[in-house]
């Protein structure tokens, strides 16, 4: 624990809706709500408007269509959202060499490894510049919150939502924690905080209060003594710079149950295809090939496989999905596939791995190893493709032109899409900082009409090359211990 509130932990305010909002001047002040639309899709944002409605992330689509029939319905476009992010992490680089990301919108900072802060009014006027910062080059607002702790720094910064920024002042953790539902405090989701209000803990005072022994008795040693102390306000994690990752892996729910082997395996092959990308973007390699597998009835099913080396080589890690799913029951249907790579390195096996890879692609073919040497490489070359299904003889058009992604006419310019179906898709032709566009409506197959990239959503952001330096200093009491404070 440190004396001085020089961890900064920052989350920018409902990121995905809010960039929506931000790019799409007509949905400005209005619910929206962005995740998977299909039948199965899920909330991963909503605007603050829709969630006076009671929509929430993680909640199924279809509940939230529900609660808000007339919010907007988006389909996530991460291109933007990264490029969003790189910004924001890059003035958070310019604070401190200890910047630790836990997502695409959420981070701490250590301000007193940047020599940035060294007391609360310091920090306090740091907190207040970044999200000046922030907001002149990004267009969004983030909320800040300022402790000597992790945990206490994200506590804070859920306390400033939205728009906001809190300062914990060190010594108070303790008074300021104890009202406070046991779900504050890291580590305890709905089961342990169920487990513990029967045991008749529901605030973080009755945690402190029931003593250590009490919590270990109840949760186990590791855990037990972490929330004890937590409890106390007591965390001495260090803000890391680099999370390793343990892993890459990427999964698809689909919006209707697969029944058909082929497709069930073509899908599995796809994905392979999919992690061996982000694996290669990563410049990692990985030893080991994991299957995910979740049934119709919701049981969800592992298989994993090590090889002999680390690889990135897209036929190794298909050919081993491959072999994984034939030990699989399929039976009744899959609603979700997910190939994953663990054991990470960063080095490779390649020419091993694809030779041999490329070894069994031959000796399937039906002249032998050397009858199509230019294919051999490719575990799925020599193999005939499935015939494809109705629904990929007639691509559903939500699918080709999918809802508030980026599309660009011929003749009207730039614009996104509000709708599509029934062989015409709908698109509003606005750009980020102009006034609320036309709606117009064309044929799916519009020739002047194409997919676009996302356009930034502050056209001309200001120069913050030389931030923090160049910001003029705050002077509306830049010391206020325990100070919030929201525009």
């Amino acid at each position: 624990m440190r004396a001085a509130p020089t961890i900064l932990h920052l989350d920018m305010d409902a990121f995905y809706a809010s960039a929506e909002q931000a790019a799409k001047p007509s949905l400005r002040g209005k619910p929206v709500v962005v995740g998977g639309l299909g039948p199965r899709g899920v909330v991963a944002t909503a605007s603050y408007e829709a969630r006076r409605f009671g929509v929430h992330s993680a909640m199924p689509m279809a509940q939230a269509r529900r609660l808000a029939p007339n919010a907007a319905y988006l389909v996530p476009r991460f291109a933007l959202y990264r490029s969003v992010s790189d910004q924001v992490m890059e003035l958070l680089g310019r604070l401190s060499p200890l910047v630790e990301p836990l997502s695409l919108d959420e981070a701490f900072v250590d301000l007193e490894a940047g020599s940035m802060a060294d007391d609360a009014a310091s920090a306090l006027e740091i907190g207040r510049q970044l999200r000046e910062a922030i907001e002149a080059v990004t267009g969004l607002s983030g909320s800040v919150g300022l402790a000597g702790s992790k945990m206490l720094a994200k506590i804070a910064s859920e306390e400033a939502k939205p728009d906001g920024i809190r300062l914990i002042e060190p010594g108070t953790e303790r008074d300021m924690l104890a009202p406070m539902p046991v779900r504050t405090l890291p580590g305890v989701g709905p089961a342990t905080a169920d487990h513990l209000r029967r045991a008749g803990m529901t605030t973080v005072d009755d945690l402190a209060e029931a003593g250590e022994a009490e919590l270990v008795r109840l949760l186990g040693k590791a855990h037990g003594g972490s929330l004890h102390r937590m409890a106390f306000g007591y965390d001495d994690r260090p803000v890391v710079a680099e999370r390793d990752a343990k892993s890459v892996s990427v999964e698809d729910t689909f919006d209707t149950d697969l029944h058909d082997r082929v497709r069930v395996r073509t899908e599995v092959e796809r994905l392979a295809d999919r992690c061996v990308q982000r694996l290669r973007a990563a410049g990692r390699s990985g030893r080991t090939v994991v299957l995910k597998v979740r049934r119709y009835d919701f049981s969800t099913l592992t298989r994993s496989e090590t090889l002999r080396g680390p690889t990135d080589d897209p036929a190794v890690v298909r050919e081993a999905a491959a072999r994984l799913l034939e030990s699989v029951d399929t039976t009744g249907g899959v609603r979700l596939l997910g190939v994953g790579v663990t054991g990470l390195a960063d080095f490779t096996q390649e020419d091993l791995f694809a030779q041999a890879a490329g070894e069994r692609a031959a000796a399937a073919l039906p002249g032998g190893p050397d009858e199509r040497p230019e294919k051999a490489a490719d575990s799925r070359e020599g193999r005939p493709e499935p015939e494809p299904g109705p629904e990929a003889a007639e691509q559903p058009a939500a699918r080709r032109w999918p809802a508030g992604h980026d599309v660009r006419h011929d003749v009207h310019g730039h614009g996104w899409v509000q709708g599509s179906g029934v062989g015409r898709v709908t698109v509003r032709f606005e750009e980020p900082g102009s006034e609320p566009g036309r709606v117009r409506t064309f044929r799916i197959d519009d020739p002047a009409l194409r997919p676009a990239d996302p356009l930034p959503l502050v056209r001309e952001p200001p120069d913050y090359s030389s931030w923090p330096a160049s910001l003029p200093k705050s002077r509306s009491g830049a010391g206020a211990p325990g100070a919030e404070s929201s525009p």
